[in-house]
Order: C-alpha cells, then sequence, then structure tokens
C-alpha cells in the first residue's frame, strides 16, 4: 500500500511540474499574433490546467498525505510536515492564482477574438501571471527536493 501510495505522488509530482512547465511554453511560445491565436493558446493552457495541472496537484497532495498516515514515522519528521505544508501552500496558490488566471484568461481572450471583449481587462489579468508560474515551479522542486533529500531540520 505504501509502495503504491509513493509512486502515485511521485507520478503526480512530475505530471504537476510537467504541466507548469507546459503552461509556461504555451505562454512563452505560441503564436500570438492574432486575437483568435492567441485566444487558441489560452484554451490550451486552461485544458491543460482542467486535465493535467489540477488533477495531478490532487493527487499528489491526497497521496503525500496518505503516505504520511500509512507509514507512521513520517508522522515524526519536520521534513515531512514541512512537505505537507508546502503542499497545501501550492494547492492554494494553484487554485487562486494559476487557475483562475487561466480560466479567465482564456475567457477574455476569447471574447476579444470575436470582437467583443477590451485588451485591457486581460493584459490585468495576466499582469502577474509569469511570476506566478515561477513561484509554482519553485514551490514544487523544492517539494521534490525535500522529498528526496529528506533534511533533518532539527532543532540546534
Amino acid at each position: 500500500m505504501r509502495r503504491t501510495l509513493k509512486f502515485l505522488h511521485t507520478l503526480a509530482s512530475c505530471g504537476l511540474i510537467g504541466a507548469i512547465l507546459g503552461y509556461a511554453v504555451v505562454l512563452l511560445y505560441a503564436p500570438q499574433d492574432t486575437s483568435r491565436s492567441y485566444a487558441e493558446a489560452r484554451q490550451t493552457i486552461s485544458l491543460l490546467c482542467d486535465y493535467v495541472l489540477l488533477p495531478s496537484l490532487g493527487i499528489a497532495l491526497v497521496s503525500g498525505l496518505l503516505v504520511m498516515a500509512a507509514h507512521r514515522p513520517f508522522l515524526d519528521t519536520r521534513w515531512a510536515w514541512l512537505k505537507a505544508l508546502l503542499g497545501l501552500i501550492l494547492f492554494e496558490a494553484t487554485l487562486a492564482v494559476i487557475q483562475s488566471k487561466a480560466t479567465s484568461a482564456a475567457a477574455i481572450a476569447a471574447k476579444i477574438a470575436t470582437g467583443e471583449g477590451e485588451p485591457a481587462a486581460l493584459a490585468e489579468v495576466i499582469a502577474s501571471e509569469r511570476t506566478s508560474l515561477v513561484a509554482l515551479m519553485v514551490l514544487s522542486i523544492a517539494q521534490v527536493a525535500l522529498g528526496i533529500w529528506r533534511p533533518r531540520l532539527a532543532k540546534r
């Protein structure tokens, strides 16, 4: 049971980092010369969030907490609790920042492509998107690093 949960946790972590990286690649390199192509890029980002990022995040969070419950020694280690706390922060940040921006930016871009939306509204939504992506990537990599190196984090 513990190995299965650990495998799911690792696989979901790979999906999470891959989805964040895919989001950044589409954001940076997708054709954005017309409002229609930009709307299509935003739709791709929205689909990536809906079908890869959020499921991976949910599976990683739940499987990580279940591994802690299934393997009692993890409950006594500070690195595991730090990892759990970072996982909850990552979950909240992803839902609050990335998912909401991806969804609303895709809707606004689609309206702009049909001639109904305001470009200023889109600029407001995506103002800090790259910074948010970098922050999520750093949190995700910190999660993986804690899981691999398992520092003692003991009081001196």
